[in-house]
């Protein structure tokens, strides 16, 4: 453990990306196989499933440890692999004269036990380790490394370390799995490429980037399309041979949700669209589609009500053809002719948005909000399917966002750099004469301003429940916001889509905040479906 123990504490305590991925490269080159396979697959959360949770570690700590100064450390520390590792009894000396515990051990070890044996299992690695391995050995168990590596950062450093393109990397990635060793041995040198049957296997997408409106006038509008933004999710369809897969944008695999799709993609094609719900002729709101999502099993009810269906962008494969070096016009007709050949009813052509002029389209983008749309993608005709976000071929120009003066009325600490302060607000609105939640966010603030709501919430406390405070009302802040949907998970039975502090009103009165009734009136209603038209 203690040479993936160093890699975590390195990687938390280096800023700069490229710092990180010399941290990455060295702990590849230094370490064997499985130990690095391992290690790999906790930092891109690549375990199927994790080793522990929380309810099984804090009665460890707790019958070792003050429980009450244990709840106390928790709340102040915020993360509670960290807490544990810092309050745990140092080994006894015999346990240090053990062999090093490899990170291979472990695993195996865990994956083999059963469920009452890995308590036990746990609190005996943690005597035999100091508090930098014990923080290592709980994150690897129990996951949520957050020590600044994403996925993708990792393969990068992969494809720095073996000499290999990144979209090599990418391309098979989700074809290979833990602790990699054929990868490994590929990077090294010393054997071939991993075997990936690519038929079915999820490829990276393309994204756009974002557009602001006064960049519009400085593109060709004779070199671009324009689509409709639509507002589900993000889908890639992979069928070949009777089988189907429909993976989401990260390359999780979603089919047992969605088996109206998944169990009728009879063709040999790899298709990139949007899942929506598509109901009577109308495209639902995204909350309809929520329901359906993460779902290991679908009612018949379920089916009938939320109906998923497809929406085609791009057409990356067909037929064993890789079509991703075509320009996008010729794509664009091979997919049109698959869909018209094939004739699904959950499957259809995202048509284009015709414009004369980019005054027409901002007038269109403009109308996009009451038609329950996003926004626009404008795409250049000639682009290729380019994996990651290519600065220049696509761009996504989103209608402006909705704001509303809300009552912040809970705060929660955050994680990682944040744990010490309290960074997550659930804020609501007035009903009546009591307020309730419409959402929660965490981001749209400067650090200083962090500083500035941290302590507010620590001086105006009035009851604490675990990492959550509830603060008196004496607060507003400006909430940004993309849309605004019934929810039965929230006492107001609304729920904001991507809500962002957008400014922080010390000025305003509470009294001053939003009605419900303001918000009730931007609830998105089902439109009609712009491609039946």
């Amino acid at each position: 453990m203690k040479p993936f123990a160093g890699l975590l504490e390195r990687l938390v305590f280096t800023p700069s990306r490229n710092g990180k991925l010399r941290h990455l490269q060295r702990y590849f080159a230094e370490t064997p196989d499985p130990d690095r396979g391992w290690a790999l697959a906790a930092l891109t959360d690549g375990f199927e499933r994790k080793y522990a949770t929380p309810s099984l570690v804090r009665p460890l700590i707790e019958a070792r440890a003050d429980p009450v100064l244990f709840r106390l450390s928790h709340d102040y520390v915020g993360d509670l692999a960290e807490t544990v590792s810092l309050m745990w009894p140092g080994p006894a000396e015999a346990a240090r004269e053990n062999a090093p515990l490899a990170l291979s051990d472990v695993i195996e070890t865990v994956r083999e036990a059963r469920r009452k044996e890995v308590p036990a299992l746990i609190a005996g690695w943690l005597d035999r380790l100091d508090p930098s391995a014990r923080f290592a050995l709980l994150k690897l168990l129990m996951g949520g490394m957050r020590v600044g590596v994403s996925a993708r950062l990792a393969k990068t450093a992969l494809a720095r370390y073996g000499g290999i393109d990144l979209d090599r990397i990418e391309e098979m990635w989700f074809g290979l799995s833990p602790p990699y060793t054929d990868l490994f041995r590929w990077l090294d040198g010393t054997g071939p490429a991993p075997a990936v049957d690519d038929r079915l296997m999820f490829r990276p997408m393309m994204l756009a980037t974002p557009l602001e409106g006064e960049d519009v006038a400085r593109l060709d509008a004779g070199a671009h399309a324009a689509e409709w933004k639509w507002d589900g999710i993000r889908v890639q369809l992979a069928a070949h041979d009777g089988q189907a897969r429909l993976y989401s944008r990260t390359g999780d695999e979603i089919g047992g949700s969605f088996p109206e799709i998944a169990g009728a993609a009879d063709f040999d094609a790899v298709v990139d669209g949007e899942l929506l719900v598509v109901a009577a002729g109308e495209v639902r709101p995204f909350n309809d589609l929520q329901q359906r999502l993460g779902r290991k099993s679908v009612t018949r009810r379920m089916l009938a009500d939320y109906p998923a269906h497809l929406r085609a962008y791009d057409l990356l494969f067909e037929g064993g053809e890789d079509l991703r070096a075509l320009p996008l016009d010729a794509r664009r007709d091979r997919l049109a002719a698959l869909i018209a050949r094939e004739n699904k009813s959950w499957l259809d052509l995202s048509p284009e948005v015709p414009f004369a002029s980019w005054d027409d389209l901002a007038r269109l983008r403009g109308d996009a909000r009451a038609a329950g749309i996003e926004g626009l993608m404008l795409k250049r005709r000639d682009s290729t399917y380019q994996a990651g976000r290519p600065k220049g071929p696509w761009f996504k120009w989103k209608r402006d966002p909705l704001t509303a003066d809300c009552v912040l009325m809970y705060a929660q600490r955050g994680h990682g750099k944040r744990s010490s302060f309290y960074s997550d607000f659930t804020f609501g609105v007035w009903r009546g004469e009591e307020v309730v939640p419409v959402g929660k966010a965490y981001f749209g603030f400067t650090d200083a301003e962090l500083r500035q709501l941290d302590k507010w919430v620590r001086d105006h406390t009035i009851d604490r429940f675990g990492p959550v405070r509830a603060v008196s009302f004496g607060l507003v802040l400006e909430i940004a916001f993309d849309s605004i949907q019934r929810s039965n998970r929230h006492k107001s039975g609304l729920a904001m889509r991507f809500p962002r502090v957008a400014r922080i009103r010390w000025d305003k009165p509470v009294a001053e905040a939003e009605r419900i009734e303001t918000l009730e009136a931007l609830v998105e209603r089902a439109a009609p479906d712009l491609v039946a038209q």
